[in-house]
């Protein structure tokens, strides 16, 4: 385990500065947009937009399940409204995720939340698609942060500041 931070590790060719960090379905593709970017950004709006039209199919089987136990109205209407309002709740915080970094202690306590509103999440993951791979926005910003902090922290004085002459008052 390196003593430097994650932005900051070494690259295989020995050279040190920051690296960029890899997104599901992208790696750091997202970078430069090579290795087949726009059909890789396709294939996960397909595949997003896929998963939540199966996803509402099998909440419907679910909820024909709940009408065939004739478990009541009430039951009904609380689940309906419990998975909309964990959907809408998921989507919101899927979607604020790809502009800032959410709380990993937030994050956890509400994954079962997120888990109960996979929709939403897969909703948003397919609206973020559409404009760019989900999460690149903010990615890129941080990773322009560590190269400018890099270069700063790594840029040398020209000359020996020995030989300057002290500034007269």
């Amino acid at each position: 385990m390196s003593d430097a931070p994650e932005s900051e590790a070494r690259t295989q060719d020995g050279q040190g500065g920051p690296e960029p960090e890899p997104i599901r379905f992208f790696g750091t593709h997202w970078l430069d947009h090579s290795g087949k970017y726009g059909l890789r950004r396709a294939a996960v709006a397909l595949g997003s937009i896929s998963a939540a039209f199966g996803g509402c199919l099998l909440l419907r089987f679910a909820y024909e399940g709940l009408e065939i136990a004739k478990v009541g109205a009430f039951v009904d209407l609380l689940v309906v409204a419990v998975f909309a309002v964990c959907s809408a709740l998921a989507f919101r915080r899927t979607w604020d995720a790809y502009s800032r970094r959410p709380d990993p202690q937030t994050q956890a306590s509400l994954r079962s939340m997120t888990a109960i509103g996979f929709v939403g999440v897969l909703l948003a993951y397919f609206l973020r698609s559409l404009s760019e791979a989900p999460g690149e926005k903010l990615r890129r910003a941080e990773y322009e942060a560590a190269v400018k902090q890099y270069e700063r922290r790594t840029s040398r004085r020209a000359g020996n500041p020995a030989n300057r002459r002290k500034k007269r008052k």
